[in-house]
């Protein structure tokens, strides 16, 4: 029997040796003729796979994420733009995919058709930062049907009592934020483990923490505590750069 697609996240996080890579690159960027060939490329290192759809206002990201999303609009990256490029691939990748989208661009393709076309190109499900818990039924409702993971998202300031039903709530893994404000800046807070192993001991699936990670002794002091690590600014930049986002990854992986 084959798996669901949110089961098919859950199961490539478990299954990692040592903690899971989640890698995120923005659609498109730094050019959308690459775009495929990169996410092939990072998917065959990385555990799952992240991409960012670029947006006009990234509330949740830093500088480096912001200026990926603003060129990759200049270039005509869209949602379906990113939907009719999975689509049209003609290889399978190595890992699960989710779509991490701010709010406006899915409810302007609507819900249901997000869904039937997200099970088309092959995505797996979403990760939405702008959408609070309160509002999200339809939209879960839509994904759930298909089999469609809805990651919910949790920082440092989330109430233990909340806390509860966010990661209740969640699907594929839980994203634990590491620390209050954007994406991509350095450094990780002091009172990192205590919070991890909240959300950890708080979660039924695998917990994946986010924001800041740049170097292998920040996977390494995550995947302590957690089930998984998502590197995003760094990766971006490394695109950016034009280096090797394989060989990046693997340097993370490297053991000390």
């Amino acid at each position: 029997m084959s798996l669901e697609p949110r089961q098919r996240i859950q199961k490539a996080i478990e299954s990692s040796e040592g903690p899971a890579l989640v890698a995120f690159l923005t659609a498109g960027f730094p050019a959308p003729k690459r775009f495929l060939d990169d996410l092939r490329t990072i998917a065959e290192v990385a555990d799952a796979v992240e991409i960012g759809v670029p947006f006009s206002d990234p509330m949740a990201d830093g500088v480096t994420i912001q200026r990926s999303s603003r060129a990759a609009i200049e270039q005509g990256v869209t949602l379906r733009w990113i939907l009719d490029e999975l689509a049209r691939r003609d290889f399978e990748l190595g890992a699960p995919v989710l779509l991490m989208s701010y709010l406006n661009p899915l409810l302007a393709l609507g819900y249901e058709s997000l869904a039937s076309r997200a099970v088309e190109a092959g995505v797996d499900g979403f990760i939405v930062p702008d959408l609070p818990y309160e509002e999200s039924e339809p939209l879960k409702s839509a994904l759930d049907a298909r089999g469609l993971a809805l990651v919910q998202l949790v920082t440092p300031a989330t109430p233990r009592e909340r806390l509860r039903a966010l990661t209740a709530a969640s699907s594929g893994f839980v994203y634990a934020v590491t620390r209050t404000g954007t994406t991509g800046a350095g450094g990780l807070p002091a009172e990192l483990a205590d919070y991890l192993g909240a959300v950890k001991a708080a979660s039924d699936i695998p917990v994946c923490a986010g924001f800041g990670v740049r170097e292998r002794a920040h996977v390494e002091l995550i995947g302590r505590h957690v089930d998984g690590v998502i590197v995003g600014s760094a990766l971006v930049e490394v695109l950016e750069r034009g280096e090797d986002p394989a060989a990046f990854l693997r340097s993370l992986r490297a053991s000390a």
